[in-house]
C-alpha cells in the first residue's frame, strides 16, 4: 500500500507491505508454513530489495514508462540515467522489518486508517484566517506530542495536492494468492489446506503438557497456560505508571 504523506503533509512516499508467513507449494497441494520463530533474514533482504528495485527502474526506463521533468530532464539520456543508478549500490538500503506490536489485528487497524483516507481529515483543521491555515499534527520524534502548524493557504494547497494520485492510479495492490485475477479460486484453496494442516496435528501433540521449563520459580510445580496475551493487551492490562513529582 502506497503512503505519501507525513503529519505535516510533506511529501514522504513509502510503501507498507503485509507478507503472509507461508504460501502454497508449486503444485498447489499443500500449504508451506514459515518457521514459527524465523521468517526471513533481514540482512539479506536489504540488498535483495535494492537489486530488485533498481532492476525495476531499468526495465521501466527501457520500456519508456518513466517521465522526467524540470531538473530531472537530463536523466532522460540513457548514459545519464545509468550514471544516476550506479551510486545507488554504494550505500546500504534500510529495510525495516519487525513483528507487529499488537498482532495482526493491530496491523490491519493501523493500515486501515490510511487505505481509504486523504492526507488530512477535517478534525485536524483548526482555522483559516487571512489566508493562513492552522492544523494539528503529531510529532512522532517527541513522544507523539500534538502540535499546531500555521502555513499560508497557497502552501497548504501545494502540500495537499502532492498526495492527490493520478487518475486511475491503484494505491493498494495485491500479489500472489491475493491477486485479483486469482483470488476467487486460490484463496478458498488456501483456507482448505490450512484447515487440513491443522487437523493433521497429532492429538497427543495438541494435548501435551507444557515444556519442562514452564515451572513455577517458587514451588517448582508445572505451570498451566490459561490465556495468551498480545503486547497490546498486556499494555492495556498493566497498572498505571506512578506520577513522579505530583503536586499535593
Amino acid at each position: 500500500m502506497l503512503h505519501t504523506w507525513t503529519q505535516k503533509l510533506e511529501f514522504h512516499p513509502h510503501i507498507h507491505c503485509v507478507v503472509p508467513a507461508g504460501g502454497l507449494s508449486f503444485d498447489h497441494t499443500q500449504w508451506i508454513r514459515s518457521h514459527s520463530r524465523f521468517f526471513l533474514p533481514v540482512d539479506v533482504l536489504s540488498p535483495v530489495f535494492r537489486g530488485k528495485f533498481v532492476a525495476g527502474l531499468k526495465r521501466a526506463f527501457s520500456s519508456h514508462r518513466l517521465a522526467f521533468h524540470g531538473k530531472l530532464r537530463l536523466l532522460a539520456a540513457p548514459k545519464a540515467f545509468a550514471a544516476f543508478l550506479r551510486p545507488l549500490f554504494r550505500h546500504p538500503w534500510v529495510v525495516y522489518c519487525k513483528p507487529p506490536f499488537g498482532g495482526p489485528e493491530h496491523v490491519l487497524k493501523y493500515l486501515g486508517s490510511y487505505t481509504h483516507r486523504i492526507a488530512i481529515s477535517n478534525h485536524r483543521l483548526i482555522s483559516l484566517d487571512q489566508d493562513q491555515v492552522t492544523f494539528r499534527w503529531r510529532d512522532s520524534a517527541h513522544g507523539n506530542k500534538k502540535k499546531t502548524l500555521t502555513i499560508s493557504l497557497t502552501e497548504f494547497l501545494r502540500r495537499f495536492l502532492l498526495h492527490v494520485l493520478p487518475h486511475r492510479y491503484v494505491r493498494i495492490r495485491h500479489q500472489g494468492f491475493l491477486a485479483n485475477r486469482r483470488r476467487a479460486s486460490v484463496l478458498p484453496l488456501c483456507f482448505a489446506l490450512l484447515t487440513t494442516a491443522s487437523a493433521q496435528v497429532p492429538t497427543a501433540a495438541r494435548n501435551s503438557s507444557p515444556p519442562a521449563s514452564w515451572t513455577c520459580p517458587h514451588c517448582g510445580a508445572t505451570m498451566v497456560v490459561i490465556e495468551r496475551l498480545t503486547s497490546a493487551q498486556l499494555f492495556l492490562r498493566s497498572p498505571p505508571q506512578p506520577m513522579v513529582g505530583k503536586a499535593s
